[in-house]
């Protein structure tokens, strides 16, 4: 079968090289690390010194006769083994191909993989490759952030695409990069937060994640928040879960940033607040909250929809915020007010209730030029 050729490739501060039987010491400590066992369940468990030169021998072969390259992401000065990255499922008749990476614990946060990854699809595409494909588990926001920094579009979710090491099914998020995409990173909707972090001096505004998951489903499934979800049905733990897990790619993605409300003296999650961002091209986006029990009544809430507002209208396209009360929610209706909210309309039935039912939605506005 006719495939891509094997040659030495080199890219930012990485060499692209074959794999040779030195690499195996390195290749078995990479492989055993925790996160390339959780996210590459097809890395055998427990690795050995065995299984590594069974990769660099009959796996880089096999790879090789189906028309793909796998090659070891090197530092160029030493010649050591950082990580690997590869053209999978290759059908140089149709222009396509999958991309794939990982990166030894020793070499990460320096960019290694956003490297090897725009060095190898632009050396695919000049030997034929129109369209270079990225899956990544929805949970693994540190590969999505490689692809968006590589120049792959996010596309959407493949459902079910993906395998787990027990057996079970999970969806896989489709990126993807073309011969004439523009270089350089994707443009983010939503970036990260300065310092990873809002903060008034009294509240602490950080992204939600994995960590937070007891403390959001303890919220969530009060009666009060129960009543004003949407629907209102009280949440499953594994579902709060997977929006704590998956938060980071949403986040990436611009569609909507979760964060938790915390006490800035004391760190302690105090509530939710979160920025939903429908399309990007009308410059609206919705906000959403919600403080446990203890941290009512302090002026928390209203800091928060400050600060997220602050960020929002500072650091993204978003000209518009909006946000709805139930007609009986007058302590939300109080936070909106106070952190400069404009009360727009009385909506009739525009969400479901409980049992069939409709409920009528109270509609509020801020715009950049409000004084909040």
């Amino acid at each position: 079968m006719q495939g891509l050729p094997e040659e030495l490739i080199r890219g930012e501060g990485i060499v692209l090289r074959p794999p040779r039987r030195a690499d195996a010491d390195d290749v078995t400590a990479a492989c055993a690390d925790p996160a390339i066992q959780h996210y590459i369940p097809t890395v055998p468990s427990p690795y050995t010194r065995r299984d590594a030169l069974h990769w660099i021998t009959e796996v880089h072969s096999a790879e090789r006769l189906l028309g793909g390259v796998l090659l070891v992401i090197a530092d160029p000065g030493s010649d050591r083994l950082i990580g690997s990255v590869g053209l999978h499922r290759v059908a140089l008749t149709a222009g396509l191909a999958e991309v794939g990476y990982w990166v030894a614990p020793w070499a990460r946060g320096r960019g290694v993989a956003t490297s090897a990854t725009v060095a190898l699809s632009r050396w695919g595409h000049r030997r034929g490759l129109h369209r270079v494909e990225l899956l990544t588990d929805p949970e693994n926001w540190q590969s999505q952030r490689v692809a968006l920094g590589a120049g792959f579009r996010r596309e959407g979710i493949r459902r079910g695409a993906g395998r787990r090491r027990d057996g079970t099914r999970h969806d896989l998020v489709v990126f993807a990069r073309l011969a004439d995409d523009p270089p350089g990173p994707v443009a983010r909707a939503l970036p990260d937060l300065p310092g990873g972090v809002l903060s008034d001096g009294v509240v602490e505004l950080r992204p939600l994640w994995t960590t937070d998951a007891d403390d959001l489903y303890a919220l969530r499934i009060l009666p009060e928040s129960v009543a004003s979800s949407v629907p209102p049905v009280a949440p499953d733990r594994a579902n709060v879960r997977r929006r704590c897990t998956e938060g980071p790619s949403y986040w990436l993605a611009g569609q909507r940033a979760n964060l938790t409300i915390r006490d800035a003296a004391s760190g302690r999650f105090a509530g939710e607040i979160s920025l939903y961002y429908g399309d990007p091209r009308d410059g609206e986006a919705m906000i959403g909250y919600g403080l446990a029990p203890a941290w009512r009544g302090h002026g928390y809430a209203t800091r928060a929809v400050r600060l997220l507002a602050r960020w929002a209208f500072g650091q993204t396209a978003i000209v518009r915020l909006i946000a709805g009360t139930a007609p009986e929610n007058a302590g939300s209706q109080r936070v909106l007010e106070r952190a400069g909210f404009t009360r727009e309309g009385y909506l009739r039935s525009r969400l479901p209730g409980p049992s069939g039912t409709r409920i009528d939605d109270i509609l509020y506005s801020l715009l950049p030029s409000d004084p909040y």
